[in-house]
């Protein structure tokens, strides 16, 4: 059994319960979905896995209707969160990275059946006129993106081209920012609120992330999703939200401790890791300088 899974189940899905009161707690679990595809992702663990089969992403679309819960847009999810009345029943804010096509084909017949709808962030280079692919996966075409911003799902940018972004320049950073928003913007025709921070979110690196979300919030954004492990709560920094990463691997009784924190631990767990890796990667000699 995965170490996550056995702690979140076994102890902290547990003590959670003992708290008199967490159900007046207001957050928004906002889950991460990337692929929607049969990819089994022999060669990783599941907590890297990126890749939800077809039938447990149905799985967890009727869980979330059978549990009271409201799949909503990123933006919707947030609006809500920050209004003081409280709603008869729970949002919670789906979203899908990197713009793949089984998005279309798979996961939005499952939510339109629950009315439910999803926030999705795109790489603009891979998303044509015509089918391109990104990570050897088809991805969405404008025409399927406009059909489906008709229906009721939100667009952001990840970038233009989902490079690491602390690996380059800030000039450059602000390319794949502001490039990828405005072309998002010309083909809908309405603004791009939404950011999603590609690959690992580097929370250790402090001086970066304060200088990235200015930069994020003066090129118009509204907010940003990151890699980082948790709900999100009122007061949180809304140009580094929190999310859930979903996959094969959750079956009803994770996924449903997900949805109710039971996860959120890992949280610490994560960030010790990267500030680790920091320090090690300072310390390591070079073997060129120049």
């Amino acid at each position: 059994m995965a170490l996550d899974r056995f702690f979140t189940l076994y102890l902290f899905r547990p003590l959670l319960s003992l708290r008199k009161n967490r159900r007046t707690d207001r957050t928004l679990p906002v889950l991460m979905y990337h692929s929607i595809s049969d990819d089994p992702e022999s060669d990783k663990a599941d907590y890297f896995k990126i890749c939800t089969r077809p039938q447990r992403f149905r799985d967890h679309m009727e869980f979330l209707y059978k549990n009271g819960y409201r799949g909503v847009s990123l933006q919707e999810g947030l609006e809500e969160l920050n209004t003081p009345k409280k709603a008869d029943t729970q949002a919670v804010a789906i979203t899908f990275d990197d713009g793949f096509r089984d998005f279309y084909t798979e996961a939005w017949p499952a939510m339109q059946k629950y009315e439910f709808t999803a926030t999705m962030y795109l790489p603009t280079a891979y998303i044509g006129d015509a089918t391109k692919s990104f990570k050897g996966k088809e991805c969405l075409n404008w025409s399927e993106v406009r059909e489906l911003d008709h229906g009721g799902i939100e667009f952001g940018s990840h970038t233009v081209n989902h490079p690491k972004l602390v690996e380059l320049g800030w000039s450059e950073i602000n390319k794949e920012l502001t490039e990828s928003k405005q072309c998002i913007e010309d083909k809908l025709g309405k603004p791009a609120h939404s950011f999603a921070y590609p690959y690992a979110y580097p929370q250790q690196d402090i001086e970066f992330a304060i200088r990235l979300t200015n930069m994020i919030e003066e090129c118009g954004y509204g907010n940003c999703v990151t890699t980082q492990i948790g709900e999100v709560r009122p007061s949180d920094n809304r140009f580094q939200l929190n999310r859930l990463p979903a996959n094969s691997a959750d079956d009803d009784s994770l996924f449903g401790a997900k949805l109710t924190g039971a996860y959120d631990w890992l949280a610490k767990l994560q960030k010790a890791k990267k500030i680790l890796g920091k320090k090690h990667a300072i310390n390591k000699p070079t073997q060129d300088v120049c």
